[in-house]
């Protein structure tokens, strides 16, 4: 494992996070980044709270804020600390959030804009009715979602079942699964990150 720089001046604690991000990286260690979420989980949640003021997106983005790093955990330099450069992903995730919610608030079916001459305009909505050929590609592409969810592993092929075929909240599946909410968030973004890779090499069929 990559040693520190005796120069380095990190903190104990940033020294530690340090050690289980090498065993988390290098050893696949579940217990390294397990512990790493649980050191800085909290303090995450609370930072996304203050930001979008609403606890359900709060914990979403704490969830992806985690899945954001460990999947860039081989980009960490100890050059400065673990919680640092976790905050760091985390708040601009949470800023991406607000000014995609804002651009999404700030559109209205019914408004109106003006052309270069001045004349008024509606806005140009697409029909929510598909025409035949667009039902036939959308149950096909349905199809295939449903083939590559059967080659989840079991745990995650029955969160994705449950989530987006039955359409169960997080909160009816935790009681369903027995599994604190934590855990279904968690698992529904590692779940959604595997379907995302399979499906981008299947392009080609969608």
């Amino acid at each position: 494992m990559e040693e520190l720089d005796p120069e380095n001046k990190l903190t104990t604690k940033a020294v530690y996070d340090y050690r289980l991000i090498q065993l988390a990286l290098h050893k696949a260690d579940q217990k390294a980044y397990a512990e790493l979420m649980h050191r800085y989980r909290e303090s995450v949640y609370f930072m996304m709270l203050r930001m979008v003021n609403n606890k359900d997106d709060a914990d979403d983005l704490t969830i992806e804020a985690f899945g954001r790093a460990f999947k860039r955990l081989h980009q960490y330099t100890p050059t400065f600390a673990f919680s640092t450069w976790l905050f760091k992903i985390a708040s601009n995730n949470a800023i991406d959030f607000l000014r995609n919610k804002k651009k999404m608030a700030s559109f209205s079916l019914d408004s109106k804009q003006e052309n270069d001459e001045g004349q008024t305009i509606s806005q140009n909505i697409k029909s929510q009715t598909l025409d035949p050929e667009e039902h036939i590609i959308k149950k096909e592409k349905i199809k295939l979602l449903k083939e590559v969810v059967e080659k989840l592993k079991p745990h995650y092929k029955d969160l994705v079942k449950l989530r987006y075929f039955d359409e169960l909240s997080n909160e009816e599946i935790s009681v369903k699964l027995n599994l604190p909410i934590g855990t279904v968030k968690a698992q529904l973004f590692r779940a959604r990150e595997l379907l995302y890779n399979i499906l981008k090499n299947q392009e080609n069929k969608m």
